[in-house]
């Protein structure tokens, strides 16, 4: 990008994203696609899994025998598709901000590059990624739970007081009612309040529970903005989905338009694989536009908040001096060897930008 950096309105932050991804669609778009192929190919093993079961295995073992195996199954997905499913997606999060943020201030990167920088502190990105989950996901469940076994029990002891079922009932379904409103509130008002957490935590390289402060700190008076975002990027979704799995639901029905039941369970089998391929590949296209829009929007806070803008002149200009090398991290996992030592050198290293902090943020402290 060669635009000097300034104040940008939404239309201009969604406009140029659009520039952006367009730009550089096969970057953006590879570093989607792994994370979205990891998911598609741990689904396509469980659902194997599932089927060779239900055709050879079913038949010649028991009922309990078969709920163990269930369970068994269920453990070791858990234990293993679940690992690495998070770590994928929090490393293609860092990797998709991280090459953003070159783009965005002009440098040049390649998808083997941009998950080379972030991987040495795949460890770091995980935890914030896992920190989100549990306030954003995680906390609203379990807040959930305790309020519908809260109501319950007010049901029950309204009933014993003799308000009758029909009182108890009602009293049930008004605080279930409240709960799931409120806690909505509370999942979309996190979920914008955390927006910014990954782009501050690959850009500053701050750790997880900082990024998450910061991301407090950025997205004041930018709420409503990156809630538009997420709403154009549902719709836009909705209408990839749409576009992809019409025509071919049509197409199907009229080529197994036969009425052999053979052919129905065929047809049946084609549009679940229809359906969820087209799911992946919509998320595979839409991923690169939020992670574009919210690094555009967090340096857009950090200009009109902090003068980043001024710093970034200067810096350029060689009037500030470039701030010094975060040492680098141990690699989270074990590394392949390299046939090439003197590569490991030679790897550009993450872009280190200054840090500042107007004395309104500073002062007021704020945190979750």
């Amino acid at each position: 990008m060669n635009e000097p950096l300034r104040p940008s309105t939404l239309g201009e932050i969604l406009d140029r994203t659009a520039q952006l991804y367009r730009s550089r669609f096969l970057l953006f778009l590879g570093i989607s696609v792994i994370p979205t192929g990891v998911v598609v190919a741990l689904a396509c093993a469980v659902a194997l899994v599932v089927a060779w079961w239900s055709a050879a295995g079913a038949g010649s073992v028991s009922t309990e025998a078969g709920w163990v195996l269930v369970v068994v199954f269920a453990i070791a997905v858990a234990l293993v598709a679940l690992p690495v499913f998070l770590a994928v997606t929090a490393l293609a999060m860092a990797a998709m901000n991280h090459a953003v943020s070159l783009v965005y201030l002009g440098e040049t990167t390649t998808i083997r590059e941009a998950y080379r920088s972030v991987w040495r502190r795949g460890w770091r990105y995980l935890g914030l990624y896992l920190l989100q989950a549990l306030i954003i996901g995680v906390a609203p469940i379990a807040v959930w739970i305790g309020l519908v076994l809260l109501a319950a029990a007010t049901a029950a002891l309204a009933q014993k007081a003799g308000m009758g079922d029909i009182a108890g009932g009602a009293l049930f379904g008004l605080v279930a009612v409240l709960a799931v409103v409120a806690l909505i509130g509370y999942v979309i008002w996190m979920l914008l309040r955390l927006s910014l957490a990954f782009p501050a935590c690959v850009v500053e390289q701050i750790g997880a529970w900082p990024a998450v402060k910061r991301s407090s700190l950025l997205s004041i008076g930018t709420k409503g903005r990156i809630f538009v975002l997420y709403l154009l990027g549902a719709v836009l979704s909705w209408l990839l989905s749409m576009g992809v799995t019409l025509p071919l639901t049509i197409i199907l029905t009229l080529f197994f338009n036969a009425g052999d039941s053979q052919h129905a369970q065929t047809a049946a089998v084609v549009m679940v694989f229809i359906v969820y391929g087209a799911a992946f590949a919509v998320q595979a296209l839409i991923r690169p536009v939020y992670g574009i829009a919210l690094v555009l929007f967090y340096y857009d806070q950090r200009i009109r908040h902090e003068g980043f803008d001024i710093e970034w002149m200067m810096l350029k200009a060689g009037m500030a001096p470039a701030p010094p090398t975060a040492p680098e991290a141990a690699p989270w996992l074990p590394s392949a060897p390299s046939r090439e030592p003197a590569a490991e050198a030679d790897a550009p290293q993450p872009v280190e930008f200054p840090q500042t902090t107007d004395t309104t943020s500073a002062a007021s402290g704020e945190s979750l």
